[in-house]
């Protein structure tokens, strides 16, 4: 399959600061030395994306830039003279610690908003990261066992982030073809990682906190039969940079154009909880045998706190530490195929699940102590 660079190209990368976001940063930088200029947004410019961007400044114009998606005149500014979008910007939110006003803002109507810009300002390529979520699991917990993009599923889910980034992802792909307004078209795709891990990982850093408080025992969050397959950041990022290399080919173009795909990779089917046993078993970090109750039980105290924290809203902000659609993530079996992406741009996992697992764990060690001194504090 040829291969295209992104050799001439400005790309926007929106979201710069996050997991995903930075990830695609450092490969952009790291796989296309000839861009003519990177520009990394984001509304809080993390030290992390701060010293990324420095250490190829004078190989590749970077630009670091601050601001808000919901700030239309901000994206019309840092659009001017973009060629490709990779909007990976968004708020994730599993527990409901976000009002629905604000994921919508930012994950719809700041979707739309710099969907606009790309459009006023002739851009011709935009690449949404979506996620998995906009599938499910549905409020009855319906599994999916590899999962291609044709299968047909209910995704009613009732829970505002997967319907958030369901409704984003919808006005991307509507907006394949829409005529630029200079003349040209855009060609729009959307990308669904599973569940993402990897060096930088928040979701990471609470389970390792909690398992610190409990003694070097992770939680058992999820029941060993509810398989997932998480992705590694590394390979998420290796995705974009293919599609975004892809688009650059007017043939290839039209195959992606209007298209969204899964990223997977060969990181083993697991539970959450068994997931996370796996990447600090070699830091003598074990896992519980089993959930702390029963699930339909846990589904019972989730319905009463949230019963609570709306009672409570008018008064004081009480954000449960889980919910029955959180209790549903991490105990449905869900799982998806990356064949299609893998026909369409050749993607193949650019690290291996041993390579993954090793950096990972390693990461984790790394900021063992400092999370010990963090929660010492606390105390």
């Amino acid at each position: 399959m040829t291969t295209c660079s992104l050799s001439g190209v400005t790309c926007l990368v929106t979201g710069a600061g996050g997991l995903v976001g930075n990830r695609i940063v450092q490969m952009l930088l790291e796989e296309e030395p000839d861009l003519e200029e990177l520009r990394a947004m984001d509304k809080n410019l993390s030290q992390d994306l701060l010293k990324t961007c420095k250490g190829y400044q004078g190989r590749t114009k970077v630009t670091t830039l601050q601001g808000d998606l919901r700030d239309i005149n901000f994206l019309h500014k840092i659009c001017q003279g973009v060629d490709l979008v990779i909007h990976s910007a968004a708020i994730i939110d599993t527990v409901g610690n976000v009002s629905k006003d604000v994921i919508i803002a930012i994950n719809v109507t700041g979707t739309e908003q710099l969907l606009e810009s790309c459009v006023q300002n002739n851009v011709s390529f935009f690449i949404y990261t979506s996620s998995m979520e906009v599938v499910g699991p549905n409020t009855r917990g319906d599994p999916i066992v590899n999962g291609t993009e044709e299968t047909t599923y209910d995704s009613k889910q009732g829970f505002f982030y997967g319907e958030s980034k369901s409704m984003a992802e919808k006005k991307v792909l509507r907006a394949n073809g829409r005529e630029l307004r200079d003349g040209g078209t855009l060609t729009t795709c959307s990308l669904r990682p599973t569940y993402v891990y990897g060096e930088g990982s928040q979701f990471l850093k609470i389970h390792l906190d909690q398992a610190i408080q409990n003694r070097g025992v992770f939680h058992r969050i999820s029941k060993k039969e509810a398989l997932v397959n998480p992705v590694y950041v590394g390979n998420v990022a290796w995705a974009h940079v293919l599609v975004a290399r892809a688009l650059m080919d007017p043939e290839r173009a039209k195959k992606i154009a209007g298209n969204f795909y899964f990223i997977a990779d060969d990181t083993p089917h697991m539970s959450y909880s068994d997931h996370n046993h796996t990447l600090g078993e070699e830091l003598g970090l074990g896992v519980e045998n089993q959930l702390a109750m029963p699930l339909p039980i846990l589904y019972i105290v989730a319905s009463l706190m949230e019963v609570v924290s709306l009672v409570l809203r008018p008064f004081v902000r009480f954000v449960p530490p889980f919910t029955r659609h959180l209790l549903t993530l991490l105990n449905t079996h869900f799982t998806f195929s990356y064949g299609k992406l893998q026909g369409h741009v050749g993607y193949k996992p650019r690290y291996t699940w041993d390579q993954a697992r090793r950096m990972t764990s390693t990461w984790m060690g790394s900021v063992m102590p400092q999370r010990k001194e963090l929660l010492k504090k606390k105390k």
